[in-house]
């Protein structure tokens, strides 16, 4: 792709380290923002960079937050006392789209996988349990991608939560194994939750 102007150039490069973004789609949306009034691109740069400058992420959950406490953790009508324990934020968002969750959250950042590199102290793991064991947790809901890194994050984290007074429990099998859950359509999400099960019963049956 050869361009007339290096500003140009630059702009699209930008673009296309973006995911999913390949170098024609780049060119694409850097073309839109030249029709686009001086003002309006300058709206939509600042947004951008406010956003990555005073983001925050939430001191209990982890989700996304403007504030110390996300708008979730500290919602009074939400059922503090059951969290739900996902992979990352995009779940988050996945499961509120259903609107049949009224607990609260927990991000892990994450999902144990020794060959990427990653073990259970690169995660919110001890956070977790941190929570359950000083917040009265009546119960952890683990709704986390139905594959064997899910599967092995959910075993460790069982066996630290072990011997503690919470129920554990993990989405419906509603999710095909190996899925993931941003993916699932919002009615089939909605269900795994209601119909959640005892996580011995759910390890049992993938061993």
């Amino acid at each position: 792709m050869i361009f007339s102007s290096s500003l140009l150039e630059n702009a699209v490069n930008e673009f296309a380290r973006l995911p999913g973004i390949g170098k024609k789609t780049a060119l694409r949306l850097v073309l839109h923002l030249l029709k686009q009034d001086e003002t309006e691109v300058e709206r939509f740069s600042e947004a951008i960079a406010t956003m990555r400058r005073e983001i925050r992420f939430c001191k209990k959950c982890h989700n996304i937050s403007d504030r110390e406490l996300c708008n979730t953790c500290s919602n009074s009508m939400r059922k503090q006392q059951i969290i739900c324990v996902v992979e990352s934020i995009r779940d988050v968002i996945a499961i509120e789209s259903t609107q049949q969750f009224n607990g609260v959250y927990h991000v892990l950042g994450g999902i144990i996988s020794p060959l990427d590199g990653i073990g259970p102290e690169q995660l919110n793991i001890d956070s977790l349990v941190k929570r359950v064991t000083e917040e009265k947790t009546e119960e952890i809901i683990f709704a986390l991608n139905p594959n064997i890194q899910g599967d092995t994050t959910v075993y460790y984290i069982g066996r630290k939560l072990q011997g503690l007074p919470v129920r554990i429990t993990t989405i419906a099998r509603g999710i095909a194994f190996g899925g993931e859950l941003e993916y699932a359509d919002e009615m089939t999400l909605a269900k795994s939750i209601s119909n959640r099960i005892p996580v011995e019963q759910y390890i049992s049956s993938v061993q």
